[in-house]
């Protein structure tokens, strides 16, 4: 991890001076963006200035208590110790999440794959488990969709999670998730094994354009169902709309009017246009350079093992806990934070190549 906070120190002068510019305020859109990054910078400075404080200040007790043979600055450095840490971990928050959208709030989607039954139930665990980590961490969650299962489980869901960093995140989370355990509909108490797919995207601000014809929408309504419809059963209130050129469908159902559920609906259908655009151009640029392009949608990436033993495995960090229990209860830190340092480490690596390629390349 390299916090480089020169380069951070010299990005708030260059923000400073245009904030300073007499004509600053004339565009309020482009001012609101520069002083929010100017804000985020200096949040950032300000964190890792005070983790430097701290660590001097632990070292200078662990000195004092070295040298004075003084056992009784030991709370003291525990407690510097445990305040660090928390600030270290905060940094490295601003460190792994630096991309363009990881501070966005974010687009939670859960659809039970092939499995019936069994397979709904699942995407109605997960459901649960984001929403937990979504308590643990403060963030809000408000769910957009919900489609319930005939017998059990969920057909569809969709929440939107707030909160800073919410997307950056839950963005390690995109991919295709097992469950192995005895079926609780299953008579004859067999194992069975579901999948279920998790979709995350980010909140799309005002400020991004997406181009969305009129002409390409097929717009459907419908009765609300599920948690929070039941006072909207007489009117329909829910609003489905088709992408037709793509194909993508995004259902709201989660407000009291038809009007404010269709603007929620085309936010989500805005955010998902922009990040398949997103995903097609990572896609093309890894194609153009001979790799083979890792689309995490539909790849599986944990396994949930109740039965016949307890695991929870990660196939892309190899991190793993018997504690089944507390990761189905919102516990999941360690396998998003494994899966950011792995991701930084691949984008390290693959900057230096480019370098070293770079350099050989020139004459």
């Amino acid at each position: 991890m390299h916090f480089d906070l020169e380069t951070k120190r010299r990005q708030i002068d260059e923000l400073e001076e245009q904030v300073n510019q007499p004509d600053f305020w004339n565009d309020p859109q482009n001012a609101a963006q520069v002083t929010k990054k100017l804000g985020v910078l200096k949040s950032e400075v300000e964190r890792f200035e005070n983790l430097q404080q701290r660590l001097r200040s632990i070292i200078e007790l662990a000195e004092l208590a070295m040298e004075e043979n003084d056992e009784s600055v030991l709370p003291d450095l525990e407690r510097e110790l445990a305040e660090a840490e928390q600030i270290f971990r905060q940094v490295e928050i601003s460190v792994l999440l630096s991309g363009e959208h990881d501070r966005s709030n974010a687009i939670l989607s859960i659809t039970p794959g092939a499995g019936g039954t069994d397979a709904q139930d699942w995407a109605a665990m997960l459901a649960r488990m984001y929403q937990r980590w979504a308590q643990r961490h403060g963030f809000g969650f408000e769910i957009l969709d919900y489609s319930e299962g005939k017998e059990a489980g969920i057909k569809s869901f969709t929440a939107l999670v707030k909160g800073d960093y919410a997307y950056g995140l839950l963005k390690t989370e995109r991919g295709v998730h097992r469950l192995v355990r005895i079926s609780p509909f299953d008579a004859d108490k067999s194992r069975h094994t579901s999948f279920a797919a998790v979709d995350v995207i980010p909140e799309i601000g005002e400020d991004i354009k997406v181009d969305i014809r009129e002409e390409d929408l097929e717009i459907e309504t419908f009765r609300s169902s599920g948690p929070g419809g039941q006072h909207m059963q007489k009117n329909e209130t829910a609003v489905r709309i088709t992408h037709k050129p793509t194909g993508i469908v995004v259902t709201c159902q989660s407000e009291r009017s038809q009007h404010r559920n269709k603007e929620v609906a085309l936010q989500i259908l805005k955010a998902k246009l922009y990040e398949l655009e997103r995903r097609k151009r990572e896609e093309e640029l890894a194609r153009l350079r001979g790799e083979l392009p890792e689309i995490s949608f539909g790849s599986q990436i944990r396994s949930y093992v109740l039965h016949p033993y307890k695991l929870v495995k990660d196939l892309r960090t190899d991190v793993e806990t018997s504690d089944v229990e507390s990761v189905l209860d919102g516990d999941l830190d360690e396998f998003i934070y494994a899966a950011l340092k792995q991701e930084a480490v691949k984008k390290a690596n693959a900057t230096v190549s480019e370098g070293a390629s770079e350099k050989h390349s020139k004459p």
